[in-house]
């Protein structure tokens, strides 16, 4: 079978799964999402194994020590995908649900219900925790999937998806609601892209290459994410303990993730107390700064920021930073170098925070928290299929709600249009 026909054959099982699992009962499929997580704790042994082969293979082509951290399955990643998946579980079913009723003059009563897209095509790159993240709340919300993952998590991925469609199988889902593309072949991706007879959306996760790939493509809509260039912003009434702490946790705690701060604007009020206590906290933790000029007369040794390091979304521990004189140089950063992902401010002045919230138009804007809960599961969805920066259906994390669509529905008794 060539990889055309492979995929074609795919899709076309998905298509006919998705009008079961769109009227599946919601217990049926709690059931199943509770199956799944045991499963996947249950055969822990078994995914470490797999995915050992995956470290191992990663290793030998010299893979950053970021993304190997996005590739391996360690005890509490795998602790975590199972708890995502009881988590949506937990959550109610979107299917089904009417959003608002209103009554016309002529009598109609008119509204809006919750209904799954139908097929989601989902392209990702190393982290094989997606596999079970979006089958789980591909499931809940009544769609099938196809799951096509980066070749370097192949094994990893095949291992947790033959645990998910088994657990599934014995819950009366239907097989094929829940398929990864065995190729690692790239030829797959396009002919995924073509498919839009079978295919209803497209979610690409990964480098910003993937992602421009995916969308030049692509027949199909694509909810797109091209990159996490993530700020905080320091401001003038901030307390120095918190105002640490919240820096050190953006930048450090994970930074080869999309919601990892990239650039540290400093108000220029308080920078020379400020940027010595969290330089040394990063000198500590290994985090290259790249400063302005006003940053490095403070930070003596910090190497020079270029204009590309402002775009840059660098998944590393390298930060750039920034002293702006006020916050409106910090929200002109912002819309000039970001894009659209998530930035916080930490502040102690309700005015400013509020001014922050309203101004800043990222999917996700925060006060006195770290970036990095910009996350689907920190922010209570259970889980997240990924995050949109793109404002037309979904804007940020997208959980349950953003992987359905809207029909009005309306009761009638008799009317009849003059």
């Amino acid at each position: 079978m060539s990889t055309a026909e492979l995929i074609l054959s795919i899709a076309s099982k998905a298509k006919a799964a998705s009008s079961k699992v769109a009227k599946l009962d919601g217990a049926i499929k709690n059931k199943a999402l509770l199956r799944m997580a045991g499963e996947i704790e249950k055969k822990s042994g078994l995914l470490k194994k797999e995915n050992g082969k995956d470290i191992r293979a990663a290793e030998k082509k010299g893979m950053k020590k970021a993304m190997l951290d996005r590739l391996t399955l360690s005890d509490k990643v795998i602790k975590a995908m199972a708890h995502g998946l009881r988590e949506v579980a937990s959550l109610p079913d979107p299917v089904g649900e009417v959003t608002g009723m209103w009554k016309r003059p002529n009598g109609l009563v008119v509204g809006r219900m919750r209904i799954p897209i139908g097929v989601i095509g989902i392209i990702y790159e190393s982290r094989p925790n997606v596999t079970a993240d979006a089958a789980g709340l591909c499931l809940k919300s009544g769609n099938a999937v196809i799951l096509r993952g980066g070749s370097e998590a192949i094994n990893s991925n095949m291992a947790i998806a033959d645990v998910l469609s088994s657990a599934c199988r014995s819950t009366g889902v239907p097989q094929d609601a829940i398929q990864v593309v065995p190729t690692v072949e790239r030829e797959a991706v396009v002919e995924m892209l073509r498919l839009e007879e079978y295919i209803d959306l497209i979610i690409p996760r990964g480098g910003e290459g993937l992602i421009r790939f995916v969308v030049e493509n692509s027949k199909i809509p694509v909810i797109k994410h091209y990159k996490g260039v993530c700020h905080v912003f320091v401001d003038e009434s901030s307390g120095m303990d918190m105002a640490v702490n919240i820096a050190y946790n953006a930048k450090v705690q994970r930074p080869g993730v999309c919601n990892a701060m990239e650039t540290l604007l400093v108000h220029r009020d308080i920078a020379k107390k400020f940027l010595p206590l969290i330089h040394k906290k990063y000198i500590e933790a290994g985090v290259e700064l790249r400063g302005c000029p006003e940053t490095r007369k403070i930070l003596k040794g910090v190497k020079e920021a270029k204009e590309e390091d402002w775009f840059a979304e660098f998944l590393d521990l390298i930060l750039a930073v920034r002293v702006v004189k006020d916050m409106d140089e910090a929200i002109k950063h912002i819309e000039r170098y970001g894009s659209l992902h998530t930035e916080s401010i930490v502040t102690r002045d309700y005015a400013n925070a509020k001014r922050f919230l309203t101004e800043v138009n990222s999917s996700t804007v925060l006060v006195n928290a770290s970036t990095r809960f910009s996350d689907g599961f920190e922010l209570g969805l259970g889980a997240e299929i990924g995050i949109s920066t793109t404002k037309i259906h979904a804007f940020g994390p997208m959980g349950l709600k953003e992987l359905t669509t809207q029909k009005f529905i309306v009761y009638g008794d008799g009317q009849v249009r003059g």
